[in-house]
Order: C-alpha cells, then sequence, then structure tokens
C-alpha cells in the first residue's frame, strides 16, 4: 500500500506553528468576488442587492456563490450577515438558465427546476436543482424509542448514546428491521470543467457528511474540491443527502438513516452511468465520500461491487476510540430551536451542532483553519437526524468483490476517526483497506494524510494538497 504523510523535516507543520497561523500563497479565504458596491449591499428582510447581469434584484445570498468579504468586514459584521441572509437560501437562481454572457452551461436531463452557476473558482460550469430518487430498502432499523419533544431529552440521549455502555443502549432501542420505500427529491449539482474541448466520461459523485451540506465540496474560493477536479477533467456531482437543504424532509427516526440513504447514492450514480442524469452517460463512476458520506461509499462497495469503479473515503477510518468524544463536542441541538429561520417546521428529530464552539471541536483543528471559514461554516450547518446518529455504521460492511482503486485521505488530527491523531506512532487510515476490502492488492490502494487538519479537512488549509492527493490517485489508476 502506497501511504503518504508528513513528517516535520517536510517542512510543513512549520508554517503553521506560530502564533497566528500563516495562510498558503495558493489558498485564500472566501475573499471579494462580487463588485464592492455590491458586498453587504443588506436590504430589508435578510436580502441581498445582486447584480444578475439583467439589473440590480433583490434576492437571498446564493449559497452556490462565493461569500464575497471586504478587506475591512468586521468579523460581526460577517456573522450577522451570514445569520441574517446567506444561511436563509441554499436553493436560489444565481443566473438564467442560459447562462451570463461567454459563458456555456450543460443541457441537463434528470434535474427539475435548474438554475446555472460557476463553481467558487470558476473552474466548473455548474447546473443545480431536484432529482427525483425512488429509493426502497429492508434494512432500516425500527427502533422502540420516541422522539424527544425538548433539548433535555435530546441531549440525554445523545449521552446515552456516547457513553460507554452506549452500544447496549443502541440494541435496548432496537427492535428488528423494517421496510422503507419512497419517492424523494434530492438537491443537487452537476458540474463540468469550464471550456471542455472534449467531453469527459468521468464523473465523481461526492458525498457529504454530517453537520454540513453538498456545498462542502465547493465551499469557497481555494477550498474547492468541484474546482480541483475539474482543472483536472472531472465532472462532479454532489447532492443533499437526505433531509438536508431542500432534498425531502422526511421521518427523523424511522426514515432518514443510513440503509436507505444507500440506495439513494447508489441510485444517484446509476443515473449518472445510464445518463438518465446529467447530459452525457458516463463510463467511469468514482464515489468520493466525507465521513458520514464515506461510510455510504464503502457501503455502496460492498453492497453493489458493480455500481463504482474507484472510491475515495475522508473523513472515515476504522479507529473510533474518538466518536464519543466527537459526539458530545458536537452538543447536537434541536436544528428548529438553534436556527429557526432556516429549520422552522422541523421536528425534535432534526438536529444541527449546538454553537460555533461545537462546529470547532469537531470538525476543525487550530490553527490550520481560517476564523471565517469557521464562522461561514457554522452559519450554513447542515442538520442531520436521530436515526443517521442510530445507524451511523450499520451499512459498513467487508467485501472481496469490490476490486476498484480506493483511496483513504483525512486530516492528521481527525478527532472521530483517528482521535485525534492519524499518524502517530503509526498511520491509521492504514488498516481500512486489508480489513474492508482484503481481496485488493497493495497496488490499488493509497492513504494520504493531511497536516494540521481536523475533520472537516476540506475546510483547512491543507485541504489543497489533498484535492491534489486523490486527482493523482485517480489519474494513475486510469479511472
Amino acid at each position: 500500500m502506497t501511504k503518504h504523510h508528513y513528517t516535520h523535516s517536510s517542512g510543513l507543520l512549520d508554517q503553521y506553528q506560530h502564533a497566528a497561523p500563516v495562510r498558503p500563497a495558493n489558498t485564500r479565504t472566501c475573499g471579494p468576488r462580487l463588485p464592492m458596491f455590491l458586498i453587504f449591499g443588506i436590504v430589508p428582510n435578510g436580502g441581498f442587492l445582486r447584480d444578475n447581469s439583467e439589473g440590480i434584484q433583490i434576492s437571498s445570498y446564493p449559497r452556490s456563490s462565493p461569500l464575497s468579504i471586504s478587506p475591512t468586514t468586521t468579523m460581526k459584521t460577517l456573522t450577522s450577515a451570514l445569520l441574517g441572509a446567506a444561511a436563509l437560501a441554499q436553493n436560489v437562481k444565481s443566473s438564467p438558465l442560459s447562462g451570463a454572457a461567454g459563458l456555456e452551461f450543460p443541457n441537463v436531463t434528470g434535474l427539475a427546476n435548474p438554475t446555472v452557476h460557476v463553481s467558487n473558482g470558476g473552474s466548473a460550469h455548474c447546473v443545480s436543482g431536484t432529482v427525483k430518487v425512488n429509493a426502497t430498502t429492508d434494512k432500516n432499523l425500527k427502533f422502540a424509542y420516541n422522539l424527544p419533544s425538548n433539548q433535555s431529552q435530546v441531549t440525554q440521549t445523545l449521552v446515552s448514546l456516547w457513553s460507554s455502555g452506549g452500544d447496549g443502549y443502541l440494541k435496548s432501542l432496537t427492535n428488528g428491521t423494517q421496510r422503507v420505500s419512497g419517492s424523494y427529491d434530492i438537491e443537487a449539482t452537476y458540474c463540468l470543467p469550464a471550456g471542455e474541448t472534449s467531453k469527459t466520461t468521468k464523473v465523481q459523485i461526492l458525498t457529504h457528511g454530517i453537520g454540513v451540506d453538498r456545498h462542502y465540496w465547493d465551499f469557497a474560493s481555494g477550498y474547492s474540491y468541484v474546482d480541483t477536479a475539474a482543472a483536472a477533467g472531472y465532472a462532479t456531482f454532489l447532492y443533499n443527502r437526505l433531509g438536508v437543504g431542500a432534498s425531502s424532509k422526511e421521518d427523523p427516526l424511522n426514515v432518514v438513516q443510513s440503509p436507505l440513504e444507500l440506495e439513494i447514492l447508489k441510485t444517484l450514480a446509476s443515473k449518472l452511468r445510464q445518463g438518465t442524469l446529467g447530459d452525457r452517460a458516463f463510463s467511469t463512476v468514482v464515489g468520493v465520500g466525507h465521513s458520514f458520506g464515506s461510510i455510504l461509499t464503502q457501503g455502496v462497495t460492498a453492497a453493489y461491487p458493480k455500481t463504482l469503479d474507484a472510491a475515495v473515503l475522508t473523513g472515515f477510518a476504522l479507529d473510533s476510540n474518538g466518536l464519543p468524544g466527537f459526539g458530545l463536542g458536537l452538543n447536537a441541538a434541536i436544528a428548529s430551536e438553534t436556527q429557526p429561520y432556516r429549520f422552522s417546521g422541523l421536528s425534535a428529530g432534526y438536529l444541527v451542532a449546538g454553537t460555533s464552539v461545537s462546529n470547532q471541536i469537531a470538525f476543525f483543528y487550530d490553527p490550520g483553519f481560517d476564523p471565517e471559514i469557521l464562522s461561514l461554516a457554522d452559519a450554513t450547518k447542515g442538520s442531520f437526524t436521530l436515526g443517521e446518529l442510530f445507524t451511523l455504521t450499520h451499512v459498513v460492511n467487508a467485501t472481496s468483490e469490490f476490486q476498484g482503486p480506493v483511496a483513504v485521505v483525512a486530516g492528521n488530527e481527525d478527532l472521530p476517526f483517528c482521535n485525534g491523531n492519524c499518524s502517530s506512532p503509526t498511520n491509521i487510515l492504514a488498516g481500512l483497506v486489508p480489513a474492508l476490502y482484503p481481496g485488493l492488492s497493495e497496488a490499488n490502494t493509497a492513504t494520504y494524510v493531511a497536516p494540521v487538519a481536523g475533520h472537516a479537512l476540506n475546510l483547512h488549509y491543507a485541504a489543497p494538497g489533498a484535492f491534489d492527493f486523490i486527482q493523482d490517485f485517480l489519474k494513475k489508476h486510469n479511472v
């Protein structure tokens, strides 16, 4: 197995060992992208003045575009603007379907109410909309548990779940399996390399984890996996999992669980291969996940080994010693009470990270991130459900049938799956492939440990190095 990790002699650590972190030259924060007279042009009801190339209009902030921050913008202004506007909308038109002058956007099938935009770094042209997905599973768990009615009950449930007796507690709630079937709306974005001269036949399907949404993959300029993949010639398909963003909000205990979400991912990947989603049929479909998204991706390779041609598992390993600290540090709170302007109407089974501090504990490692990125991540945090927490690793299974290349990637200080240290005294990531893919040759695997980075690797200064490693790995294996 090829193993990639940093050492003190590499110099990668040195740039982060100062009181004030030094931002690498090839990254930047959500820097100015809009004309300065539009930046923070706040209007009543949490709107923004926006130039849509057809005159100024009032709209909510388009989350699909990068946040523009003046160099003199204070953190207070940033936070209030985010809370008052940016977090209100996650599916706003960013331009007419015909696209801005001089830009070409794909004509897609399978996406309802399509809108077009460019990726945060401009390397990809994208279409966002809603995909109708029919999915069925007989493996969702049935729980002898009533949804909590207040935060105190939520907190005690999670303390019991993450305590040393958590396994026994969960078993005491479980009462067999149940069949779940339905037609679900999945909010998604389909991106192609800008100005591609020949049609790529390779697509990466990107599945986000708990506590974020699909924008984790295209978060801001300098923090966009979509941009890096596009520059390497790949199409990308990123989507909001069931219960997140504008995707269908189903029963947070009985329906929104990992077995059903695995079936949704499998269906989306199949649609991309068949050409019923997007503007072409893809001969190569690569699954890329983060955290819970990696769990689902791995589950697909085990349950349906012919669905994906390769798997990239980020923010995931088999060491679960850090999960209790992660779960308790996340301080999960009822979403509708924490951010009512975003989550009103959701039941107490829909949760979010409690505070910005909770987000930092669970997902970030100081000094490897920009505080403005943490503020944006907290303001736009994604919801998750009790059903997902109860079935977190339920779909992980070993398989000898999947023979595609597998890469395992994480931040060195990943809390939930490395307990804060992925590389010392051994590379924890290296144990995943032998355990879950026993028939896979070492030549088809590799690991990468990103320096000075927590669980939300994409939101750290070290993200570009990880992004490049993944594209190089896929190119090496011709997928």
